[in-house]
């Protein structure tokens, strides 16, 4: 156990910034997966405006990186461009 009073309250934020992160990767999981999972173009073109809002406020709060979030979108765009060319 932490001796120190600024340990303590390092051990407070970390568990505090843990909860945070996974609230924000859960949802960020979910929407791709939705992306993925849709099978009609119109579905999918919808789900993937939600999943880029989701990507974009992630990376603004500094859940993932920039770079990152631009990655998943562009994979995610391609992947809808794909369904509706089919």
């Amino acid at each position: 156990m932490a001796h120190h009073k600024s340990a303590l309250k390092r051990i407070r934020q970390t568990r505090t910034h843990m909860l945070y992160n996974r609230v924000h990767k859960k949802a960020m999981r979910e929407a791709v997966k939705a992306v993925r999972l849709a099978t009609d173009a119109s579905v999918a073109r919808e789900a993937l405006t939600k999943a880029f809002s989701i990507l974009d406020r992630a990376a603004a709060k500094g859940v993932i990186k920039t770079n990152t979030a631009a990655n998943r979108k562009s994979s995610l765009a391609l992947h809808v461009r794909k369904l509706e060319n089919a």
